[in-house]
């Protein structure tokens, strides 16, 4: 699958995924638009890679059930990026060779 797609292919290539497990799962549009508690409209629309809700692709994703999904594009954070910038040591600095100065 390439990386470098645009936002329309991305939400087409979801799309065609959310019908597949949907096939797969054997059941139609309507069923599946019951079972996720959301509008016919918004299964097609989804399907057919025209965008919906971020509430609504979590419910259809639920109903399918693919949470993990959700998972892989939220990964834990262990430790936040500002906390290891806190915790951090400070480089010690070299002690620099004392210069002379010549007084004149």
């Amino acid at each position: 699958m390439a990386t470098n797609f645009t936002t329309d292919e991305w939400e087409v290539e979801l799309g065609q995924h959310l019908r597949a497990l949907r096939l797969r799962q054997n059941i139609d549009q309507r069923q599946l638009a019951q079972r996720a508690d959301v509008a016919l409209n918004v299964v097609k629309k989804l399907e057919g890679g025209k965008g919906s809700t971020l509430t609504s692709l979590i419910k259809v994703l639920r109903s399918l059930g693919r949470e993990d999904w959700l998972s892989s594009l939220a990964p834990k954070i262990s430790m936040s990026p500002l906390q290891m910038v806190k915790d951090k040591k400070p480089l010690r600095q070299r002690a620099s060779p004392s210069k002379e100065v010549s007084h004149v």
